[in-house]
C-alpha cells in the first residue's frame, strides 16, 4: 500500500514538474545587450500567437523610437525613448515591436521580453521600413 501511495505521489510529481517546464518554456523571458547600428531598425516578433512584453532602457547616446506593427497591417509609434530613460512595452499577439534607430550614431540598449517569446523572431532592417 505504501508503494501505491508513494507512485501516485511520485507521477503526480513528474506531471506538475512537465507542465511547469513546458510554460516556461512557451514564456521564458529573454533578456538582449542590443546595438542598433545608424539608420536601422532591429525588429522583434511578428506572428506569434500570443502577447509580449518589452521593458528597455535606453543606455546609449541617442533617441530610440519603439513602434509597433500590429498584424492587421499599419504602424503606430508607441514611445521615444531618450538616453537614459527606461520604459515598459506590451505588444499584441501577432505584433511586431520596430525599435529604429533614426541617428547617424550606433544605438544601445538593454532589453528584457517576457510573455510569449518562444516564436519571436529577432532580426534587423534598414531605417523607415513598414
Amino acid at each position: 500500500m505504501l508503494a501505491s501511495i508513494f507512485s501516485r505521489s511520485h507521477s503526480w510529481l513528474l506531471t506538475l514538474a512537465a507542465v511547469c517546464a513546458l510554460a516556461t518554456s512557451c514564456w521564458a523571458n529573454l533578456t538582449s545587450d542590443l546595438f542598433i547600428e545608424a539608420g536601422k531598425q532591429f525588429v522583434l516578433g511578428g506572428g506569434q500567437p500570443g502577447a509580449f512584453k518589452v521593458e528597455a532602457r535606453n543606455v546609449g547616446k541617442v533617441p530610440i523610437e519603439i513602434k509597433e506593427r500590429p498584424r492587421g497591417g499599419g504602424i503606430f509609434t508607441k514611445t521615444t525613448l531618450a538616453p537614459g530613460a527606461r520604459g515598459t512595452l506590451r505588444f499584441m499577439a501577432g505584433s511586431t515591436a520596430v525599435l529604429l534607430n533614426p541617428s547617424a550614431v550606433q544605438a544601445h540598449l538593454n532589453l528584457k521580453v517576457s510573455g510569449d517569446t518562444k516564436s519571436l523572431s529577432m532580426t534587423y532592417e534598414p531605417s523607415g521600413k513598414l
